[in-house]
């Protein structure tokens, strides 16, 4: 890979999702919603996914809104092990992550290793939707790919 090589020089897609870490989605939903309202309210939750390593389960409330095209994603942890967990736990709240929705996360996640990008949290729910979350020293923003079809996860047609 060049010397050179940026996130922004790799032929990424635009940005889909910034995702906020909060500490009550209800309040952050009430003081956001002429921004991003309306909010889309889903369980966030991820049973066995890598972290850091191993397998870990995650509960977490979502909230999901729109400033145009892009989503807007508010997340509270509740329980269990996940980056949220200790983005909460280090005293922070507000921007964690930029998501890019991609066709291939497992051939994303090795292009971006050269700029010293690794997975901590990883999870592949079926054939054609998995999500990473990927960190690098000294950058408190995570990178998270998402490889699902438009129609949601099982929806790819073959081919």
């Amino acid at each position: 890979m060049n010397a050179k090589a940026t996130l922004a020089t790799l032929g990424l897609p635009p940005i889909a999702q910034l995702g906020f870490v909060v500490r009550d989605i209800e309040e952050s939903m009430a003081k956001y919603d002429r921004l991003y309202g309306p909010w889309q309210q889903i369980d966030g939750s991820v049973p066995a996914a890598t972290y850091r390593g191993r397998s870990a389960d995650a509960t977490l409330k979502v909230a999901i809104g729109h400033s145009g095209p892009l989503e807007i994603e508010l997340i509270q942890w509740m329980a269990g092990d996940s980056p949220h967990r200790e983005f909460i736990e280090r005293g922070r709240e507000g921007m964690h992550h930029v998501q890019y929705r991609v066709e291939d996360a497992d051939g994303w996640i090795r292009r971006i290793a050269a700029l010293g990008y690794a997975p901590i949290w990883y999870k592949r729910w079926c054939a054609d939707t998995t999500f990473a979350y990927l960190e690098r020293a000294g950058d408190p923003l995570i990178v998270e790919f998402l490889e699902m079809p438009p129609g949601g996860p099982g929806t790819r047609l073959p081919g």
